[in-house]
């Protein structure tokens, strides 16, 4: 199985490093119904232009290509068909009560960011991965990506389902000269596993529960965004950013850019002015101050 490397991963070093892994004329949609140009022309007002990278900021290190709606129609990308649109979360190891309502909440999320019914499948306990799938680094239980990958997730989506992504509660890592890694996909397989272990810090509560909530939802939005074919936006702040560590991944947003976002409603074909109302609820009821302003301004270049 081809990994394609639009994730977060971190090499073994002193400080570990995440890797997560304009716009054309729009077209018509014919599964979102009405040519929606006038929406992304309103709200690409709102785009922030990337700043020049600083030392150590992924853009720094790699000089990825620009993908314009263009590029991202000549791909082929997948498109959500009916009867295969379902996005599936696998819960990996036994959470507690205040973790379980994080991943509730993450599965809310991405059935408002894509737009499709998102279902959390039955836990599965990480105890039954075998020994030669973990190690023990900085006294804490590892679990080693390609086993998931491979072993657990390649060929398992279900028959109504576009994707498949574990959440674990514990670190991983995705080979032995590696310290760990957020998450790692495939979007060929269209498959991936992440992790909130270092999203919570030294323990989940109801301190860091917002802080947590949001980085694991950008992790997952993120990851899936490539399952659809979507890769790191070189143009304006967005989710699809790459990220070189986790105070410049908590600096993005998690909106899509307006580019980003006419590419994703041109595969699921969306109403777009939905979308945004049910995001900035969920901003709302979730303490997510920052990102629902964003959105609003949004909305009101909309009215």
């Amino acid at each position: 199985m081809t990994i394609s490397i639009y994730l977060h991963r971190v090499r073994l070093l002193p400080l570990a490093a995440i890797f997560w892994l304009s716009c054309q004329s729009s077209i018509n949609n014919k599964d979102g119904g009405s040519d929606q140009s006038n929406y992304f022309d309103s709200i690409r007002y709102n785009d922030i232009k990337l700043a020049t990278p600083q030392t150590g900021e992924w853009r720094a290190r790699f000089n990825e290509p620009h993908q314009s709606l263009g590029d991202y129609l000549k791909s082929n990308p997948r498109k959500a068909t009916a009867g295969k649109t379902k996005l599936y979360l696998l819960p990996l190891g036994r959470f507690s009560e205040i973790q379980w309502g994080i991943l509730q909440r993450t599965r809310e999320y991405l059935s408002l960011f894509f737009q499709l019914e998102t279902i959390i499948q039955e836990p599965y306990p990480d105890d039954r991965i075998p020994n030669s799938a973990k190690r023990i680094n900085q006294n804490s239980i590892q679990l080693y990506t390609p086993y998931i990958l491979e072993q657990m997730l390649k060929g398992k989506i279900p028959a109504d389902g576009y994707a498949l992504m574990a959440i674990s509660e514990k670190d991983l890592y995705p080979s032995p000269d590696w310290n760990f890694v957020f998450g790692i996909a495939s979007y060929q397989e269209r498959i991936g596993v992440s992790s909130i272990f270092r999203y919570q810090e030294a323990g989940l509560d109801s301190n860091n529960f917002s802080l947590c909530l949001r980085r694991l939802v950008a992790t997952a939005s993120h990851e899936i965004g490539h399952m659809f074919s979507l890769r790191h936006c070189v143009v304006a702040r967005c989710v699809m950013n790459g990220s070189n560590s986790l105070s410049e991944s908590d600096r993005q947003p998690l909106r899509l850019c307006s580019e980003c976002q006419e590419k994703l409603h041109w595969n699921i074909g969306y109403d777009n002015h939905r979308r945004l109302d049910q995001l900035i609820q969920y901003m709302k009821r979730n303490k997510l101050s920052g990102d629902q302003h964003q959105l609003e301004k949004d909305r009101n270049l909309l009215n």
